[in-house]
């Protein structure tokens, strides 16, 4: 399993209220299969590779939420730097085992993020493949203070998107969207590994900060179809964007993700 360059996205898992019914739905949207983890935690995997994890909430107060976790070589640095630029720790480095370890934090407008420093386990055996992880964005309300955290605490190379129609998460023109490009690496779509966005007027007032996800799917509106028919919900019917044809869903316990199907070369 290869190394994940440094601040880039390198793993995702969601708390669920009931992990079976999770299973059951994950694995019919996206063909996962499932091998069970360390207490109350399994596996997700594509076509044999690790893509991501479903756990069982242990707190009823905790949210029922993807997770996305960032690469790190250094965790104790990476949480002082949390602390320095005005984010929250919310869990201290903790080891998981000979698989590495982590930490969670959440930037100055309140988005949950985790940290991974890697020892077994790296991180996905697969991305942007359907049924895997593509991308994954931060939502929030105030923008300066963001940029300048995720600059400061990941070291990103940041390009600006202000062209109409353009941003991966909503179908609202005239967007105001950011790029993120691992440390080292000339900014811009080509080496863009996430990105930031605004909580506008047109969303709900009471939604918090917070990171969407997206997965790679063959076939957008077939996912949309399925998740109903699942029994969750469509938060943003699909739509055409200059990356694809994407979706925002909820599954059937209330988890908020997108899909993302490739545009045909």
């Amino acid at each position: 399993m290869a190394a994940f360059a440094q601040s880039a996205p390198c793993w995702v898992d969601v708390q669920l209220p009931d992990l079976e019914a999770g299973k059951r739905f994950y694995g019919e949207l996206f063909g996962w299969t499932f091998r069970a983890g360390d207490g109350p935690y399994a596996d997700a995997l594509s076509g044999g590779a690790l893509v991501a994890a479903l756990a069982a909430k242990q707190d009823g107060r905790m949210p029922t939420a993807w997770g996305v976790y960032f690469a790190t070589d250094d965790i104790t640095a990476s949480v002082a730097r949390i602390r320095e630029n005005g984010g929250q720790v919310i869990t201290d480095p903790v080891r998981a085992g000979r698989s590495g370890v982590l930490a969670q934090a959440a930037d100055p407008g309140g988005a949950v993020f985790g940290l991974w420093q890697a020892g077994e386990r790296k991180g996905f055996q697969k991305q942007n493949e359907p049924g895997s992880f593509c991308w994954t964005e931060v939502y929030t309300r105030q923008k300066d203070r963001v940029d300048a955290f995720y600059e400061e605490v990941f070291g990103f190379r940041s390009a600006d998107i202000d062209e109409p129609g353009v941003d991966p998460g909503t179908a609202e023109s005239g967007v105001d969207y950011r790029m993120w490009s691992p440390p080292g690496t000339e900014p811009g779509p080509d080496t863009a590994v996430g990105g930031r966005s605004v909580i506008t007027d047109g969303l709900p007032a009471e939604m918090p900060s917070h990171f969407l996800s997206y997965f790679t799917v063959a076939d957008c509106d077939a996912s949309a179809e399925t998740v109903v028919r699942l029994g969750g919900r469509v938060s943003e019917p699909p739509f055409d964007i200059p990356y694809g044809r994407m979706a925002v869903l909820q599954d059937d316990q209330g988890a908020v993700f997108a899909v993302l199907q490739e545009p045909v070369s």
